[in-house]
């Protein structure tokens, strides 16, 4: 055995992308990161974790395919490339776990800057996006998922268990130790609110079913916000609607938006208004496909956005499908009659190479089943991936335009 110096710097190459993954998250404005902070040099406290840290360990997890904070602190001892980010300084996995939700709105910023810079350099002009879903599996389990009787049973079981709680600590503070206490008593509430979001959101389920199917409306003891939907394979498991828009020139995510709904109908209009709102432009055309083709989007986004979705197939074989029909809206009869053109058809190709292919590579970076729980912590994840996802795709605009 012998003792010998080692720089981490000299181990990662000059053009590796956790260098790149640094070099983006030093020319970010970190202030409302910086702001909660309460241990600063005017102020005593436990130092915090630096957020420029911890935003770049994520980033370059998420585009090394790693979601999980236990995964990551792991790497942070064994891998170079993460020892380099966090300068050989072993991460806790609770805290790495609690910053990769926490900040969900810097998160949603840092989108809109990871577009607006790319526009303003003339490579994004929002000409047309591509708009599709994609269903991953939620954290809850199939088993989970309890009528109103068992989830009212639950609750006063959870209820009572808080109270036995309480009432230990009162008959004997030294039962356990105040670590274990805190952790119990911590447990024993957070089952009981999971439980009361469950029956609070099954009256919003069974008001959706006929009345006589209202009683096997059921709702997650584990995630209360997940729905049981169909997936790719074709099987219903617990899952969350991830919407990605996708611009097809540069293939860069410019919009994200999370649902409990396991179709699409309905997506396209607020996907629109998201897009507009973040970059204070409608996209010129949506490519989507025909479980977002509603006819109130279609009139909702006309004539500032121009459709592109196939036509359904009318059950008179002998009927023209590009035809408009009586009743049709102005803008309903020109998508039809647009789509009917070899113009339109040839157009619409584009959502499969854009959207699907964004959509594999997010599979392929982990996004198959989540780890986290709650509509607001699927956000969270899903904005990981986009910007991830962005910051991939600049890399290589960047490198593309340079040798030009």
């Amino acid at each position: 055995m012998e003792w010998r110096p080692v720089a981490l710097d000299t181990l990662l190459p000059e053009d590796h992308r956790a260098r790149a993954v640094w070099q983006y998250v030093e020319g970010l404005d970190l202030t409302p990161l910086y702001e909660p902070i309460r241990a600063t040099e005017s102020q005593a406290g436990r130092p915090a974790t630096d957020p420029k840290l911890l935003l770049a360990l994520w980033l370059y997890a998420t585009v090394d395919g790693v979601g999980s904070a236990r995964a990551l602190a792991r790497l942070c001892e064994d891998h170079v490339a993460y020892q380099w980010l966090c300068g050989g300084v072993p991460m806790n996995p609770h805290t790495l776990a609690d910053f990769r939700t926490a900040h969900v709105a810097y998160l949603d910023t840092l989108l809109t800057h990871s577009v607006a810079v790319l526009m303003a350099e003339g490579l994004v002009e929002l000409t047309r996006v591509a708009q599709d879903g994609v269903r991953v599996r939620a954290s809850a389990g199939a088993a989970s998922f309890r009528r109103r009787p068992t989830l009212e049973r639950c609750l006063a079981e959870a209820e009572t268990h808080v109270q036995a709680l309480r009432r230990e600590l009162e008959a004997d503070p030294a039962a356990t130790s105040q670590r274990q206490r805190a952790a119990q008593a911590r447990a024993a509430r957070e089952r009981a609110a999971r439980v009361a979001d469950a029956l609070a959101q099954l009256s919003a389920l069974e008001a959706k079913k006929p009345a006589a199917e209202k009683a096997q409306a059921r709702a997650s003891t584990t995630d209360p916000d997940a729905r049981v939907m169909k997936m790719a394979d074709g099987g219903f498991r617990p899952a969350y609607n991830i919407q990605l828009a996708t611009d097809t020139t540069t293939q860069l995510i410019v919009g994200v938006e999370v649902s409990n709904l396991g179709s699409d109908r309905g997506q396209l209009a607020p996907m629109v208004a998201q897009i507009e709102a973040r970059h204070q432009q409608p996209p010129g055309a949506m490519l989507v496909d025909g479980g977002f083709a509603t006819f109130d989007d279609i009139e909702a986004v006309s004539p500032r956005t121009t459709v592109y979705a196939p036509v359904s197939r009318p059950k008179d074989p002998t009927r023209d499908p590009y035809a408009p029909r009586p009743g049709d809206s102005a803008a309903v009869a020109a998508w039809r009659q647009r789509m009917g053109t070899a113009e339109a058809q040839a157009i619409y190709k584009e959502r499969a190479a854009t959207a699907e292919c964004v959509n594999a590579q997010a599979r392929n970076r982990g996004l198959r089943q989540l780890l986290v729980r709650g509509l607001a912590k699927v956000r969270a994840v899903a904005l990981w991936y986009a910007l991830a996802h962005n910051l991939a795709r600049t890399l290589t605009l960047r490198t593309a335009l340079a040798a030009a």
